[in-house]
């Protein structure tokens, strides 16, 4: 907020009264209303632009003269925990790339430690250098088809929401709760009734999506095709472009990035880890592609800053305006996003504005409560050789229901390579049982051995992919003496690891490092036959109840469309 001597301050800045505290001269502003480029020097007062289409002296001046100046970019979705990495390593990841907001939901810690993990993601959003804001954690546990680490009801998020980063509700994942009026939803719905609520409604139609939406539910990161895309909007959504580590809708999406569309379209990531951040950029990087694939410039910059803001009431920002933010990108090629300075709220992105943040110490250690498994643990039971198996489609989360018939002795289900049915197990981790869902999957090209990792949405219990019980049994066990992370196992020895110990979730490395191990993973995991471009977050995505069509649990298989156990 400001005060006199702030507005006294702004005034005399912006009329040129005074030298701005920055200038940045000689550079072009890429106008988000008209499209148009034009040459502008861009006077800052503090943590707002108070000066464009006009000269300005400063008592700092950066000459960006050849460069274009665009607002910075905004992820409306995101989960920290999913880049593998703490909040303050995650600021310094994506800032240097133009992302000056991140609007993250921490419902991943928040599964595992409840409201003390909300609470932790609000007081690192205090000491952050980029503007994190908070949507809180609506669904935990994200279903009751499995063992989460905690519960948070509607009153510990009322008690959360006036706290200045908290935006609204996260993402409504159990949409099937909401159509069948599941009295804990409606609590939710009803104590954030008039403020933003995120949505989550994969392939949600018709006379349900009607019903979704009359909640006041606004947006929607799960659309995967435009036809399902033109209908939420048409109906009132804001479409939310995703393009994770796993979940790539751009492409098949990026026919909604045009000019009339783009006020009604954002971008965000979800869950992207630092090896595809660093290859392949963050919003960024969607910004490139989606232009490389035709959209045109305005269309990508507005869905990346201005229209992000919109959608969730963030009025402060989004473009290079007097009176905005002073959140700025600066970049020596639109088309190609090419960036090369970033200001945030008025501040130079650089090494001393990450070195002045405040310590956060983590939490969430000794969080993996699993007792060591053995092979037997493993066993898949059953009735006849007749069973549904996962079939994983690359770049989606959403999974086939396959019907296969697979090799069947003294009782058991076993693995079949010539069909490429492997092995899926979930080990609850949480200290509450010793639940162990067994089921088979199909598409990871798996020739021998296992890969486990204790990142499992939502619930984030021990997941493990495998070709034989014994490396299964290892890698789990590898993830249970690491306190989480992800491990491959082959022929009965580690073959790589990287520890995840902040709630199993997140490493205590620096992004840099984080990068580093995964290459080495990767590559393991390739050594075992597999063959998806992200396998660990593949797996992680399996445990995942809220997303159709057939998922496991550590209570067991099942059938999202009917939101029941599979019996077989």
């Amino acid at each position: 907020m400001f005060d006199v001597e702030n507005l006294t301050a702004l005034i005399d800045q912006g009329r040129g009264a005074t030298p701005a505290d920055l200038v940045l001269k000689g550079g072009r502003v890429f106008d988000l209303v008209t499209g148009a480029l034009r040459r502008s020097d861009v006077a800052i007062c503090g943590s707002t632009i108070v000066g464009t289409m006009d000269d300005y002296s400063g008592r700092r001046e950066i000459d960006v003269s050849g460069q274009i100046v665009v607002p910075g970019f905004i992820d409306t979705h995101c989960h920290v925990e999913s880049s593998l990495i703490g909040p303050a390593e995650f600021d310094r990841c994506v800032l240097p790339r133009g992302i000056t907001t991140a609007i993250c939901d921490p419902h991943e810690i928040a599964n595992v430690l409840g409201v003390e993990g909300i609470a932790y993601f609000l007081d690192a959003a205090n000491a952050t250098a980029l503007d994190l804001r908070v949507n809180l954690s609506s669904c935990v546990p994200a279903t009751e088809l499995e063992t989460s680490g905690a519960r948070v009801e509607a009153g510990d998020l009322v008690a959360l929401a006036g706290h200045p980063k908290v935006v609204g509700l996260a993402e409504f994942m159990n949409f099937p709760g909401v159509l069948a009026k599941d009295p804990g939803c409606l609590a939710k719905l009803a104590a954030f009734a008039g403020r933003h609520i995120d949505g989550h409604a994969p392939l949600l139609r018709g006379h349900d999506l009607n019903a979704y939406l009359a909640t006041g539910i606004r947006t929607d990161h799960e659309t995967t095709t435009e036809a399902e895309a033109l209908e939420k909007l048409a109906k009132g959504m804001t479409v939310l472009i995703r393009e994770g580590s796993v979940s790539k809708d751009l492409h098949a999406l990026h026919g909604l990035v045009t000019e009339p569309l783009s006020p009604f379209i954002a971008f965000c990531t979800d869950d992207r880890n630092p090896l595809d951040i660093a290859e392949g950029g963050h919003i960024d990087g969607m910004i490139r592609e989606a232009i490389r694939l035709g959209a045109p410039p305005l269309a990508a910059y507005r869905a990346a800053s201005h229209s992000a803001a919109r959608a969730f009431g963030l009025r402060d920002r989004g473009l290079v305006a007097p009176g905005y933010r002073a959140d700025l990108v600066v970049l020596d090629d639109l088309d190609a996003c090419a960036v090369t300075r970033v200001f945030s709220a008025g501040r130079p992105v650089d090494d001393a504005l990450f070195d002045a943040r405040p310590h956060r110490p983590p939490i969430g250690r000794r969080s993996v409560k699993a007792e060591p498994v053995t092979a037997g643990d493993f066993a898949a039971p059953g009735a006849g050789p007749s069973t549904r198996v996962i079939g994983v489609m690359p770049g989606k989360i959403i999974t086939e229901n396959l019907p296969m018939t697979l090799p069947y002795r003294n009782g058991e289900r076993r693995v079949d390579l010539d069909q490429d049915a492997v092995k899926v197990a979930v080990v609850a981790r949480h200290g509450h049982n010793r639940n162990i869902g067994v089921a088979f999957v199909h598409g990871f090209g798996m020739r021998r051995g296992a890969i486990a990792s204790s990142v499992g949405h939502d619930s984030h219990n021990l997941c493990v992919v495998g070709a034989n019980e014994a490396d299964m049994a290892l890698a789990v066990n590898r993830l249970i003496a690491i306190e989480g992370g992800f491990a491959v196992a082959g022929d009965g020895v580690i073959m790589a690891d990287l520890a995840l110990p902040m709630a199993g979730l997140m490493s205590l490395l620096s992004f840099e490092a984080v990068h580093a191990a995964l290459l080495p993973l990767k590559a393991a995991a390739r050594e075992l036959g597999v063959s998806l471009a992200e396998p660990f977050l593949q797996v992680a995505f399996l445990p995942l109840p809220v997303i159709p069509h057939l998922k496991i649990t550590d209570r067991g298989l099942v059938d999202v469309d009917r939101f029941a156990f599979v019996r077989d």
